[in-house]
């Protein structure tokens, strides 16, 4: 166990209340656990939970339990590694954890906490966070991002709200935040709702609350993984044919990523209909950003055509996040009408 002292000054009754027992922190790899090389890019993932601790210390009086879950490129997680992790999450919450840390890549950072959020019922705080610039780095920004999700996971302010994204001093609700830019160390922003805090000489802030949090997908004890769900992005002269082949891909669902507020070609409107007829589809907005449309437009592909083909709408939710809870719902066992209602909450 790493523990890692307090600076030097004095701290308010409020801020030493928000020092927790004891921290879980899961590595998972990605940047965050790299070093930059003075040659040329960053090393192979190699730093432990222990080694990502040993920068703070003499930095932060918090009690930091480490385990090395995965140390992989974020790109090659599995949604079954998330599933494993949220039971290795909750596992530590109820052996005396008051909160959790993940840090991984960047690159599916989003989608590793938006699952998180629905596979985590405790209302202990999980934090997400990782680095867009390698350890030694100039202006490598893993330390502080770290820092900050331990000092979110440990304030009270940030119990029962679901799981959080601390990047940038910067407190996200996994439920809308998304990864904006490729370099950026500001990466991490929420277009639909902007963070709900932030982060301040230790001090966490959070006066943003959610109305309420997602709502906890209660898998199956034998669910590994999640059923194959299918994303495709609609774009300029799409005739349709890419949407024809995927009635052979053996995928339990569909998420298709269309023009703005939900339009699709009249091109496209067949293979949509035909494809809603064999699984579950669900239509995101392209533009990442926004809500669907349910009744404004009445031209050939338009949402109403969309609806009344039988897709569903995603509301809200973009393509990536659609996706997952799409997958969720199939392997919770649910049907189109529930599926619906589900994703209809989401944005509520």
């Amino acid at each position: 166990m790493a523990t890692a002292r307090a600076p030097a000054g004095p701290l308010s009754r409020r801020d030493a209340f928000s020092v927790a027992p004891e921290i879980a922190l899961f590595s998972l790899g990605g940047t965050i656990a790299t070093s930059w090389q003075p040659t040329g890019g960053s090393s192979p993932v190699a730093a432990t939970a222990e080694g990502l601790l040993r920068s703070l210390d003499g930095i932060l009086d918090i009690k930091v339990r480490p385990h090395d879950f995965r140390l992989v490129p974020s790109g090659d997680l599995t949604t079954g590694d998330v599933i494993e992790l949220s039971r290795a999450v909750a596992r530590a919450i109820e052996a005396g954890a008051s909160g959790a840390v993940v840090t991984q890549g960047t690159n599916t950072l989003e989608e590793t906490a938006f699952l998180l959020d629905h596979l985590i019922p405790a209302e202990a705080p999980v934090v997400v966070t990782g680095a867009m610039r390698s350890a030694g780095a100039p202006g490598a920004d893993g330390d502080a991002n770290l820092l900050a999700a331990l000092r979110v996971a440990a304030s009270p302010l940030a119990r029962g709200i679901g799981t959080l994204v601390a990047f940038n001093d910067e407190v996200h609700a996994a439920r809308f935040v998304a990864k904006t830019h490729s370099t950026s160390t500001g990466a991490f922003r929420s277009p639909n709702a902007g963070p709900l805090g932030w982060v301040t000489e230790g001090r966490v802030r959070i006066p943003l609350v959610p109305r309420r949090r997602s709502r906890v997908v209660d898998l199956p004890p034998g669910v590994t993984e999640l059923p194959a769900v299918g994303l495709v992005r609609l774009s300029l002269g799409d005739d349709g044919a890419l949407l024809r082949s995927l009635a052979q891909t053996g995928f339990s669902g569909l998420v298709v990523e269309v023009f703005g507020a939900g339009h699709a070609s009249g091109r496209t409107l067949a293979p949509l209909a035909d494809l809603a007829s064999a699984m579950p589809v669900v239509f995101a907005s392209r533009t990442g950003a926004g809500e669907l449309y349910r009744s404004s437009s009445q031209f050939r592909g338009s949402e109403r055509d969309l609806l009344a083909a039988g897709l569903i709408s995603a509301a809200s939710l973009d393509g990536l996040k659609a996706r997952l809870l799409l997958g969720l719902l199939l392997a919770e066992g649910a049907g189109t009408a529930v599926i619906a209602e589900r994703f209809a909450e989401e944005t509520s």
